[in-house]
């Protein structure tokens, strides 16, 4: 009896610990839900700050101060499954005269290869969409650029004004840093898609890039300091 009973609660104490560890699994996972979009919003404020601080990039703060949005990818990486392909997550954030920059929608790169003029691999690359074609083309479908979307290098220096480079009708230019050097990138071919599962993570419910950018129903606290980032380069 005493042998059975002892069976009996050691089946009961193996049942308990298990289910007390898939508990404790599972509130880690409610507990690191965001975490990661937490980190790359963080990311995305420090490469906007690296920059900001470059003095070849006059024509980026300018550009960032008339344009309609931007697109974040604090890492860009090479796939070596894929021939000339790349890709990353970023965060898309919209701007406009009243508001300000919107709270961050979240998006991956990919499918396409990023053509490197200097064959170097990109590290950080921001995309600044200068018109509400580019725009509304981002947050409403998934969109090629150079396709659906004219794409160029952003120009570095201080030889062109913001209205110039306006004027030249391009919807998205790219800029990237490799190894701490700006280097000329065309995105053309790569794709980008709103990743809608980070978005929930981030949120704490579903939420599309549309209600955040433009109707910007719902934000998150923890995107205040890449939204502050990006108004301190416009005023530099």
């Amino acid at each position: 009896m005493h042998t059975t009973l002892t069976a009996s609660r050691r089946k009961f104490l193996t049942l308990a610990g298990a289910s007390a560890g898939a508990f404790m699994l599972g509130s880690g996972n409610v507990a690191l839900a965001g975490e990661a979009q937490d980190q790359l919003v963080e990311k995305a404020k420090f490469t906007i700050a690296d920059l900001a601080t470059r003095s070849e990039m006059d024509q980026f703060r300018s550009l960032l101060a008339v344009a309609k949005g931007v697109v974040i990818f604090p890492q860009v990486l090479k796939a070596g499954f894929f021939v000339g392909g790349a890709g990353g997550s970023g965060v898309l954030l919209g701007k406009d005269d009243v508001n300000g920059w919107s709270s961050p929608a979240f998006y991956t790169m990919g499918q396409g290869s990023i053509g490197l003029q200097f064959g170097a691999q990109v590290n950080e690359l921001v995309l600044v969409v200068m018109t509400e074609k580019g725009l509304q083309a981002i947050i409403n479908n998934q969109v090629k650029l150079g396709g659906d979307l004219s794409a160029a290098v952003g120009p570095v220096g201080t030889t062109l004004g913001a209205s110039t480079t306006t004027n030249m009708k391009v919807d998205v230019f790219s800029f990237a840093i490799s190894k701490g050097l700006f280097i000329g990138a065309s995105v053309e071919g790569s794709i980008l898609s709103s990743n809608t599962d980070s978005n929930e993570s981030y949120y704490g419910r579903p939420v599309s890039a549309r209600q955040l950018v433009i109707e910007r129903t719902i934000s998150n606290p923890q995107a205040d300091g890449l939204k502050a980032e990006l108004m301190k380069v416009e005023r530099k």
